[in-house]
């Protein structure tokens, strides 16, 4: 059973910085490409960034050149790190990778999510 945990979400102020971190668990055979999303209230999930195996990055146009995004395979962990945040920044943090359990076989997984509370 693989499991994704997100921590390192809290309340912050405005053009403060938070690090989040989602470990991955379980009986993997490899990561493949891996992502943070985020979901404010009334709002649909929406891709915050992703980062390929070969360590490739994309963002969305709302965080880049604030949020970085950065993966250890050998701790199955995949971070984001958040400067300069904003009030817009507000929402539940989710990750989510493609994981490969058997040579054969891959599937996406979510983490449970973490809240991140930007004051103005």
């Amino acid at each position: 059973q693989v499991q994704l945990v997100e921590s390192g979400g809290g309340l912050v102020q405005a053009g403060g910085s938070l690090r989040l971190s989602c470990a991955a668990s379980g009986k993997i055979f490899s990561i493949n490409a891996m992502g943070w999303y985020r979901q404010a209230p009334g709002k649909q999930r929406e891709l915050v960034a992703t980062i390929t195996i070969g360590g490739s990055t994309d963002y969305a146009d709302s965080v880049k050149g604030r949020f970085t995004i950065s993966r250890n395979d050998a701790k199955k962990t995949v971070y984001l790190q958040m400067n300069s945040l904003k009030p817009e920044d507000t929402a539940v943090y989710y990750c989510a990778a493609n994981i490969r359990v058997i040579v054969t076989t891959s599937n996406d997984y979510w983490g449970q999510g973490t809240q991140v509370t930007v004051s103005s």
